[in-house]
C-alpha cells in the first residue's frame, strides 16, 4: 500500500475520532480486530491490569491514534457503544448470499412510512457490498446493544458490544465512503422504542383450571412455568424447550389438554420476555417431539 494510502487510513481515523467516535485498528483490508486477543494478552501496557477488549481500548487520543496507524496500514473500526452511536445497518440481498433476501434499505423505508416519517437525514456511509450505514446519536444513559433482523428483515443495528468499519477503508471488494458529511442526528424516538426492551411485566402465580388436566399433570405444568419464570436471560428459549418437553408426555397420555400446556407456556414465556412469535414456535416443536417420542405410561 502506497504512503499517500496510509495516510489517507490515519486522517480517516483522526477524522473519526474528532466527531467523538472511538477508533481503533482493523486488520489491513478485512473488518477484523487488529488487536491482540485475551489468549496472546502480554499483560502490558493497557492491559497491565486485565485484558483489555477492543470495545475497551478504542480511543479519540490522537496521539495513540497516530501511534497505532504509524506501524501498518489499518483499517478502521469504530466501536459504536463507547462512541455514544446506535449505527442502523442496511443489508444487500448479496450481502446476506441470497438473491431472495430482502433488501435493507427497502425494508428500512417501508418501516419509516409506516411510523409515518421520512428516512432520516444524517450521517451515513456506503460499505463495499452496496448496503448502507446510518449513524444516530443514542441517548444519553440508554444501553442499547446489538440486534440482528429485530427492526426489519436486512436491517440490523450496532451499538454497545458492537463496531462498524469507518469509511475511508479498503476491502478486497472495495471502499467504505461517506455519503453524507452531515454530523450524526439523535436517534428518533420512534425507532428507539422498537429497540429499547418493554420491561417485562410482573409474572404472578400461575393459575390453571382444576378441571382440564389431572392432578399430577397440572402440577408438572406448574413446576415447569416456575422454572420458564426464573431462567436467567439467554438461556429462556432452552428453557422453555425442556420444559415444554417434559410437560408434553402428559398430554400424549391424555391426562392434559394440550391447548391448556400452550396456553400456559406462551404465557409465562411472553412474560419471561421471550416474543410471542419465539414461545409459539418453541412449544410447538417441544410438544410435537415430547409426544412423538413419549413412552406408555406403565414404562416411564
Amino acid at each position: 500500500m502506497t504512503h499517500d494510502a496510509c495516510s489517507a487510513l490515519l486522517n480517516a481515523a483522526l477524522d473519526a475520532a474528532e466527531r467523538g467516535w472511538h477508533v481503533f485498528p482493523l486488520r489491513p483490508g478485512t473488518k477484523r480486530p487488529a488487536l491482540h486477543g485475551e489468549a496472546s494478552c502480554p499483560g502490558t501496557g493497557p492491559c497491565a491490569s486485565s485484558h483489555l477488549k477492543w470495545e475497551q481500548r478504542a480511543t479519540t487520543d490522537p496521539d495513540r491514534i497516530r501511534a497505532a496507524w504509524s506501524r501498518a496500514p489499518f483499517n478502521i473500526g469504530i466501536a459504536t457503544g463507547p462512541s455514544g452511536l446506535l449505527v442502523v445497518d442496511l443489508d444487500t440481498p448479496e450481502h446476506k448470499g441470497s438473491s431472495d433476501a430482502p433488501d435493507g434499505a427497502t425494508t428500512f423505508q417501508a418501516l419509516c412510512e409506516r411510523a409515518g416519517h421520512a428516512i432520516p437525514a444524517t450521517y451515513r456511509t456506503r460499505t463495499p457490498s452496496g448496503g448502507t450505514h446510518l449513524y444516530f446519536t443514542a441517548p444519553h444513559g440508554l444501553r442499547l446493544g446489538n440486534t440482528a433482523g429485530t427492526v426489519a428483515d436486512s436491517v440490523d443495528t450496532r451499538a454497545w458490544g458492537g463496531y462498524v468499519v469507518a469509511a475511508g477503508s479498503t476491502t478486497r471488494t472495495g471502499r467504505y465512503e461517506a455519503l453524507r458529511a452531515s454530523a450524526a442526528v439523535p436517534l428518533p424516538s420512534w425507532l428507539q422504542a422498537l429497540l429499547q426492551p418493554a420491561p417485562a411485566p410482573p409474572v404472578g402465580p400461575l393459575r390453571l383450571p382444576a378441571a382440564d388436566g389431572s392432578h399430577a399433570a397440572l402440577a408438572a405444568l406448574e413446576a415447569e412455568c416456575a422454572v420458564v419464570a426464573a431462567a436467567p436471560e439467554g438461556e429462556r428459549n432452552v428453557t422453555l424447550n425442556r420444559c415444554a418437553f417434559k410437560v408434553g408426555r402428559f398430554v400424549a397420555w391424555g391426562d392434559l389438554p394440550r391447548h391448556v400446556a400452550e396456553e400456559a407456556f406462551q404465557g409465562i414465556g411472553e412474560a419471561a420476555g421471550l416474543t410471542a412469535a419465539e414461545c409459539r414456535t418453541t412449544i410447538r416443536s417441544a410438544l410435537d417431539s415430547s409426544i412423538r417420542k413419549a413412552r406408555p405410561r406403565e414404562a416411564a
